[in-house]
């Protein structure tokens, strides 16, 4: 998922200037359940960028995996931030990209991917 800076629900006056990804504002099945439906939307060699926090729980290593276990191929994972993040500091986000291999999976029409908590 890209990174996204402004929130859809903010006015643009009002909107928070932080990276703000799909992946952190979702329930955590909704995020497997979008990992997994992504070779619909992807052509071959697409690449897709996702962004997530590592506070507890920390649901990264488990949506590489969850990358990995669909056919995608990692491209990267660091840290949006080089130093340690100072008390009461937005915590720092973490950047992974995929790279889908192959060709896109047929459609699935009327399937549910996600739906926003925040």
């Amino acid at each position: 998922m890209a990174v996204a800076c402004r929130r859809s629900s903010c006015p643009p006056r009002r909107a928070p200037r932080r990276p703000c990804g799909v992946f952190g504002n979702i329930p955590d099945d909704d995020v497997h359940r979008t990992i997994d439906a992504l070779p619909q939307f992807c052509a071959r060699d697409a690449t897709v960028i996702w962004t997530r926090h590592r506070g507890p729980p920390d649901l990264t290593p488990t949506i590489r995996g969850w990358f990995a276990g669909t056919g995608f191929v990692e491209l990267g994972f660091e840290s949006t931030v080089a130093e340690a993040p100072r008390p009461g500091a937005f915590p720092a986000q973490f950047v992974g990209a995929h790279r889908w291999p192959r060709d896109p999976e047929a459609l699935e029409l009327g399937k549910r991917l996600f739906t926003f908590f925040r």
